[in-house]
């Protein structure tokens, strides 16, 4: 081998410097973010839960595509269950998870909070409207989904819009609510609420809980009959909202109306196919829901159409489109912030703003505490078998229709 001078080693020597050094940044840069998805697929909330898991499960194609960032989903089955929810999250984080998100419920999400607090993982809330989920000071929780306060006020304001829009005064309801966390906040705030709100025409004569897990409501359905109440005001899960219809025909009490000022369950598939249209028909709910005209909400439903071809996005569109957006501002954050390190993730989560979203109100950001503040609500009527926009007028598929046929003057 011939000799090298001293600048020809040097040069050999910083370039070959260079080539040992690149792998190691190539090392260093994240491939992909692991998101821990906690849902309820299994005990009394299984339906919801399985509905918000194809929003996870369609998100990855579409944020590969829309953003140029893998996703990679660890899935877990918190089966409904508060303490169960919280040692799953902590395996997932124990396994390499790098981010939480779920749980629809607000007491398995609340537990779940606290743990993304103590091991410094940013949790990203598709569903749960527990006021305590982000009043607790927590600076790893983001919640893209109205506190209960936020339900109710926007849930009562278009009960208002839809006496006002019906020309009906209803003079009284009688409020029946699930007893979980969820039901009480729910409760809690409506109580709190209401005295202050006068542009109501009605009152609420008697408030009367129920176990979500019971197996018959029809002393519950006894007693709400006996007010004479005008309509029923229903903060409900999917199961006990089918039982509580079902309670209500047999009784032969045929209320103006099933409301709901923010709850889920009666804009299901499931709440179809277990009452069909003659008793599904006419429910009301009032709920955050998509904007089917939105940009984004177009390619969800072509991707869900894709990947699963037997279901209907109408029916699962809160579920989906909330669970799909947790799965977006995540995958936005990482690819801001260019780092699954828990705490620099949850810097890009403050610094959100999503203009191109698929829920109906304005650009996802989050406020101080960790909180989205402008999603906004839809009337949605149940009408032939199908859940319906109904008001605001501009959005609305359908007018309203109030007070709802009695059960046997229905087809």
């Amino acid at each position: 081998m011939s000799r090298l001078t001293r600048r020809q080693f040097s040069g050999l020597a910083a370039a070959g410097a260079g080539t040992l050094a690149l792998p190691a940044i190539v090392r260093a840069q994240p491939r992909k973010l692991k998101v821990g998805v906690l849902l309820p697929r299994s005990g009394s909330l299984a339906f919801i839960g399985q509905s918000c898991q194809m929003g996870a499960d369609i998100a990855p194609a579409l944020l590969r595509e829309m953003l140029g960032v893998e996703v990679e989903l660890m899935n877990a089955d918190i089966e409904s269950s508060v303490d169960v929810a919280r040692s799953r999250a902590e395996k997932l984080v124990d396994e390499g998870a790098q981010l939480l998100m779920g749980a629809f419920d607000s007491g398995p999400t609340a537990a779940i909070a606290q743990v993304a607090e103590q091991r410094k993982v940013p949790l990203v809330v598709n569903i749960a409207a527990a006021p305590q989920i982000t009043e607790q000071g927590f600076k790893y929780t983001f919640r893209n989904f109205p506190s209960a306060g936020e339900l109710i006020r926007n849930g009562l304001a278009l009960t208002r819009d839809l006496f006002q829009a019906t020309s009906t005064a209803p003079r009284s309801a009688v409020m029946m609510h699930v007893n979980d966390t969820f039901g009480l906040s729910m409760a809690k705030g409506i109580a709190a609420i209401m005295p202050r709100l006068d542009y109501l025409p009605f009152k609420i004569v008697d408030t009367i809980a129920y176990d979500r897990d019971a197996r018959d409501l029809s002393v519950e359905v006894a007693k709400a009959k006996a007010t004479q109440a005008d309509f029923v005001m229903l903060v409900s899960r999917l199961n006990d909202a089918i039982m509580m219809v079902r309670e209500l025909v047999k009784q032969r009490w045929s209320p103006q109306a099933v409301l709901s000022p923010g709850s889920p369950g009666m804009y299901e598939a499931q709440f179809f196919k277990a009452l069909g249209n003659r008793y599904s028909d006419y429910c009301i709910s009032n709920v955050p829901w998509y904007n089917p005209n939105a940009p984004l909400s177009k390619r969800v439903q072509a991707q869900m159409a894709k990947q699963f071809p037997q279901e209907k996005m109408m029916f699962h569109s809160l579920n989906v489109g909330f669970t799909f957006e947790a799965m977006l501002i995540a995958a936005d954050a990482y690819k801001r912030a260019g780092s699954t390190d828990g705490t620099q993730l949850a810097e890009a989560l403050r610094k959100t703003e999503i203009k191109d979203h698929m829920m109906v109100g304005g650009p996802i950001s989050f406020d101080a505490k960790g909180q989205n503040t402008k999603i906004a609500s839809a009337c949605i009527q149940n009408r032939d078998g199908l859940p319906m926009v109904v008001l605001p007028k501009d959005a609305a598929q359908a007018a309203p229709v109030y007070p709802a046929p009695a059960w046997a003057q229905r087809r």
